[in-house]
Parts: structure tokens; sequence; C-alpha cells
């Protein structure tokens, strides 16, 4: 098979200056991509700020020979989000891959979670996540070509305890995706979203937060999965969603523990009641087996009209 290149191409990745987002910085500009390296350079609950996390990226690609440009401007803002398109237009040229990487995280019960918190964590996944496609929308369009990927997460889409925010952010990064994808299409702007997994900073502070406060959980990790919760797992499957190569568009991919999968999101063929008057709860409780049965098949929808019409299609 070719090699995957990004020659040529420029490529946004916030929250580079760590973790995950720096993997995907580095392996983007060992084939050829001119990166700019977002971070803001705060602590894993978002907390101050420093040049320093995107600058040591951005130093170690070109190091390496490649070409990348720090940024560390907040992608929680609109100017924050107007200042890193503008920086990569400015140094770059063009803008072609957005990887929405950039995250905090501040734990809590749901009964103890406070307005602050929950605020700062939709600020920067969810709302970050909208305002930098925002931003990068008239750019990709106008050339006829873009790749978004969008990082949600197992912890949104099937839930997990303490995370309130991250995990109603996540989920509402996986709904942004579909519609970013349906109106992109037409753009040549394909737009996918990644549910990473791996023992970064987020990933350490969730555990000791479970650890103080959730009884039951267990957060060690087995001998038997060997290397496969390093960050680098990650990047494989975001760097083929980010590349030319690559040619699916509304899409939701988990990668856990080595295994790649697609998540989708699907609905029982379920039970079809009158369309005359509506049922009465008897009916929905007499129903409900059949309601929920997938055995008897289910439908994966690519949009609100399209589940109407596969529920037409089976009058």
């Amino acid at each position: 098979m070719e090699q995957i290149s990004f020659e040529g191409r420029v490529v946004i990745v916030t929250g580079a200056g760590g973790g995950i987002g720096r993997a995907h910085a580095l392996e983007i500009a060992r084939r050829g991509g001119r990166v700019v390296v977002n971070d803001l350079g705060g602590d894993v609950a978002g907390r101050g700020g420093s040049a320093s996390m995107a600058e040591k990226v951005a130093e170690e690609i070109r190091a390496a020979g490649g070409e990348a440009a720090a940024n560390h401007d907040s992608v929680a803002t609109t100017e924050g989000c107007n200042a890193i398109v503008a920086q990569a237009v400015a140094e770059f040229g063009k803008v072609d891959v957005l990887i929405n990487n950039a995250g905090i995280m501040r734990n809590d019960t749901l009964a103890e979670t406070c307005d602050e918190d929950w605020d700062a964590v939709i600020a920067t996944h969810l709302t970050g996540s909208f305002k930098l496609t925002r931003a990068v929308w008239p750019h990709m369009a106008a050339q006829g070509y873009g790749r978004i990927v969008y990082t949600a997460s197992s912890a949104g889409i099937f839930g997990n305890p303490m995370v309130g925010g991250y995990g109603a952010a996540k989920a509402g990064i996986a709904g942004l995706m579909h519609v970013a994808a349906m109106e992109g299409q037409a753009h040549g702007i394909l737009c996918n979203g990644l549910m990473p997994n791996a023992v970064s900073r987020m990933a350490m502070q969730a555990a000791a937060d479970w650890a103080g406060k959730l009884e039951g959980i267990e957060t060690a990790m087995p001998a038997s999965i060997g290397n496969a919760m390093q960050v680098e797992f990650n990047t494989p499957l975001a760097v083929y969603l980010a590349s030319e190569h690559c040619t699916v568009t509304h899409g939701l991919y988990s990668q856990c523990l080595g295994r790649m999968a697609h998540v989708f999101i699907g609905a029982t063929h379920g039970w079809q009641g009158p369309r005359d008057v509506p049922p009465s709860v008897e009916d929905v409780a007499a129903h409900w087996n059949e309601i929920c049965d997938a055995a008897k098949g289910y439908d994966v929808p690519l949009g609100a009209t399209q589940e109407h019409a596969l529920v037409m299609s089976r009058d």
C-alpha cells in the first residue's frame, strides 16, 4: 500500500502540547504536514497557561526536519479560535485539516458539580470544537477540501461516573460531528469522530477522582493489555481520518486497547403503533419487549430524515 502522506497539507492540532495531541502532531509532521501546534499550556483542569508546552512540541518537530508553528490561544473563545486559524493562514497559507483534541477535566458527582466547572468543561470541549470548526469552515469550503477529526469519548457515548460535564460535552461533540459531516460533504469537507483511550493526564486525573469518591471502581490496568494504553495507539486512526486517503465521513470510531471499531447509534425495528391516534400508556407497556428487542433487527439512520424514511419503508 502506498505511504499516506501529508505533503502540502496544513494541519491544526489543538491540545497538542502533550499526550494524545502531541502524538498526532508528531506523526503528521513526520509524514510531511505543516503543523500548527495549539496548546493553552494550563493544567488538566484548564487553569493557568504557558506558551512552553506548544513551543516545545513545535521545536521537536522542527528539530526532526519538519515545519511547525506554536500557538497557545484558547479554543474556548471566539477570539482564540479565530487567532489559531489566522496564524495557520499567515504562516502556511491555508488550512486543510483540523484535529479538535483540546480538552480539560474537572470531575465530580452530578450533585456536587458546580456551575463554574460545568461551564469550563463544556466551553473547552464542545463549544471549542464548534467555534474552531466555524473558523476553519470558510477556508476549507473555498478550496473544496477539508478534513475535521473530532475527539469524542466512550465516557460520553457509553457513560462513566463522575464525568457529567465531560461526558455531556463528548456526546455533544459526536452530535456536532454528525451535523458538520452532513453540511460539509458538498464542500469536500469530511468529518469523523475518534473515541480514544490512553493513560493521559486526564485519564490519570479521572482515576484519582474515582478512587477518592467512589467505592468498588477498579482503576488498575491488568498486565495483559501490554502497552495498549499508551497515547500513541490512538494516533494511527486519527491520522488516517485526517488524511486525503480517507474518503469516509459521518463516522464515529473507537480505539480501545488496540482494537479499532466503528461505533454507531441504532434503533430497533420496535413496535409500530397506530398513526391516527396516540397509543395508550398500557399499549406501550404491552409492547415493551418488542420495542426493546434488537434480535429482530435494527437500523442505523444517517440523519433524522433517514429515520423517518426507514420507518415508513416497513409499512
